[in-house]
């Protein structure tokens, strides 16, 4: 799964302190009232999750010189073209010399014995090989014998490439070779190698024609011994049907049932072991993570274990390349790190709950979802990379897809964005009555899409996140005290000392209400009315309740109108003086002596 062990240990290192990190903050942080940081649960998962990561260096290394599932099935594509070709081209006449058995050229021997053991019909097969000059101790009469040897040989440890070998009766010319042997491939021993060859002999008739050649022959027992069933295979081999699936044959199947099984068993006794001491520290999070342990994290030991003892089962070339794709050890990883990520996700909204965050468990849940797909998009470019597929390829193309769909979703992406930023600068918060634009409402719902205000008229605006992040938002529930400012329009009558007096008696007032901050508390005339004498209130009410607020209000206005009436003059109303001509003519002296002034 990884090309480099060394970058891979550095991973598990980041990884592990990381997760010690979370539990490291600062007490004004995650020193909760009530609730306490489960920050030893957290970083035993850590550590637990570090070792599993490292037992992968342990699983059997992809057999990288082999065959990958997908040439595998390229080679039988092709095959099955070859033959439709041959059909249809329909040939005068068969390549080499006749024979009833097709031993004319060399691909068409291998071909045969392949088929031959196929349908098990080892009779057959023994006429692909060369029974003569066999070494002392071997004789023609085990060729069924042999012939079944080399079937599990070859079945094990060589997938010959049909397409690769000569279809010319005299074979390969260039491959440095004598002129009467053709190369299939080579076997690995513990002590060496050996070539498989395709020889040319006489026939008894002196026609010449190809079979696998006897010194092939001479080391199908050397070869059996290592690459054979082993003691487990041959044991339940006997027992058991001859039948295949998937490149198991059915003893291998019962076989690695056996292994998970065993593999399970082992895994339980620590990992029941280390959720039991998880639940018993009874913190918030100790119940989903000894679940966690208890499932998916055995299983995977289960399965790591299972791995370790999968050459007992003596797996074909072709098991091992669907083996290579690690399908269900990919599987089980991405279990779980998809409950790694349920499991963090929980334990940020119950902390960011605890502290009175609501906004974040709304963000944190897509978020979560979204780095849910990013784990399984990443596992399954990982299995088909294993399988043999070419995942840069593939992300190309996701990449062009990717870009359409980004431009097919361009506001839905800046929606998303502004709910990102709506969470992150929290100019607004679920519950808050606030003015925005020409509208006033209480913040009901900030989705992934619109933020939802429900209006003084009980009616609810969907305003996309886009737009309403880059609105002027006075937020109402942000404010420490609601300020009382009222202006009193006096009778133009009232007299300079009245508007002393009432001045004097409602800053008294004001300083001698509880309800009323002390600073500022003023009172002030403030200029002359079209038709009244103007004074001005500021004070501020020291509350954000604001039925709390209408009541105080409602109070001091009450007192305001008191201490106007006990001043002896009274709010004014719109009034029009009109002039008659029979009214009084100005006072003479009092214009002279103006006039005399100016």
């Amino acid at each position: 799964m990884f090309n480099s062990r060394t970058s891979f240990i550095q991973m598990l290192v980041i990884m592990n302190n990381r997760l010690r990190h979370v539990g490291s903050g600062s007490p004004a942080e995650y020193k909760i009232p009530n609730i306490e940081f489960a920050e030893l649960n957290i970083r035993a998962l850590g550590v637990a999750l570090c070792l599993l990561c490292g037992a992968l260096l342990f699983v059997p290394a992809s057999f990288a010189q082999e065959p990958t599932l997908k040439d595998m099935l390229e080679d039988s594509a092709a095959q099955e073209e070859g033959k439709k070709a041959e059909v249809i081209a329909k040939p005068p006449a068969p390549l080499g010399p006749e024979d009833e058995f097709g031993r004319g050229v060399p691909r068409s021997t291998a071909l045969g014995y392949l088929n031959a053991t196929k349908e098990r019909d080892f009779e057959r097969a023994a006429e692909y090989l060369d029974l003569r000059n066999l070494p002392r101790g071997m004789s023609a009469e085990q060729g069924l014998e042999l012939a079944d040897q080399l079937k599990v040989v070859l079945d094990r440890a060589l997938w010959i490439d049909i397409n690769a070998l000569s279809d010319d009766p005299m074979g390969h010319s260039d491959d440095n070779l004598p002129s009467y042997r053709d190369w299939v491939g080579k076997i690995d021993l513990p002590d060496g190698s050996v070539d498989v060859l395709l020889q040319r002999v006489p026939r008894g008739d002196g026609v010449f024609i190809w079979k696998f050649s006897n010194a092939t022959v001479a080391n199908i027992p050397q070869l059996y011994d290592v690459h054979g069933y082993g003691p487990f295979g041959e044991v339940l081999v006997e027992w058991l049907p001859a039948y295949s699936f998937l490149g198991f044959e059915l003893w291998q199947w019962v076989g690695a049932i056996i292994l998970l099984i065993v593999g399970y068993l082992i895994a339980m006794v620590p990992t029941a072991i280390v959720a039991w001491l998880v639940k018993r520290r009874n913190k918030p999070m100790s119940g989903p993570i000894a679940a966690f342990i208890r499932f998916p994290v055995r299983i995977l030991v289960a399965l790591i274990i299972a791995r370790q003892f999968i050459d007992l089962l003596s797996p074909t070339v072709e098991a091992r390349a669907i083996l290579q794709g690690q399908t269900f050890l990919l599987l089980v990883w991405a279990w779980v790190f998809l409950r790694l990520i349920n499991i963090m996700r929980d334990h940020l909204i119950e902390v960011r709950s605890s502290r009175g965050a609501t906004a974040g468990p709304v963000l944190l849940r897509p978020a979560a979802n979204a780095l849910k797909g990013l784990v399984v998009i990443i596992f399954a470019l990982l299995w088909l990379e294993n399988l043999g597929f070419n995942a840069t390829t593939i992300l190309a193309g996701l990449g062009v897809g990717g870009i359409a769909l980004a431009l097919a979703a361009q506001k839905s992406i800046e929606n998303m964005i502004g709910a990102v930023m709506l969470y992150s600068s929290q100019p607004v918060r679920i519950g808050d009555f606030c003015r925005f634009g020409d509208k006033m409402g209480v913040v009901e719902e900030i989705g992934l899409r619109a933020t939802s205000i429900r209006t003084l008229d009980r009616t609810v605006i969907h305003v996309p996140n886009a737009a309403f992040a880059d609105m002027h938002i006075e937020n109402f529930a942000e404010r420490e005290k609601i300020r009382f400012c009222p202006k009193i329009s006096l009778r133009l009558d009232t007299t300079p000392d009245q508007i002393r007096s009432i001045i004097a008696e409602i800053k008294k007032m004001l300083l001698e209400h509880v309800d009323v901050d002390d600073d500022p508390a003023r009172v002030r005339f403030s200029g002359f009315g079209g038709y009244s004498l103007d004074l001005d209130i500021f004070a501020y009410v020291p509350t954000t309740d604001v039925n709390h607020y209408l009541e105080v209000v409602e109070d001091l206005h009450l007192r305001i109108m008191d201490i106007i009436s006990a001043a002896g003059t009274a709010l004014a109303a719109p009034t029009r003086t009109v002039w008659n001509e029979d009214k009084a003519p100005p006072d003479r002296d009092a214009v002279a002596r103006t006039e005399a002034e100016v």
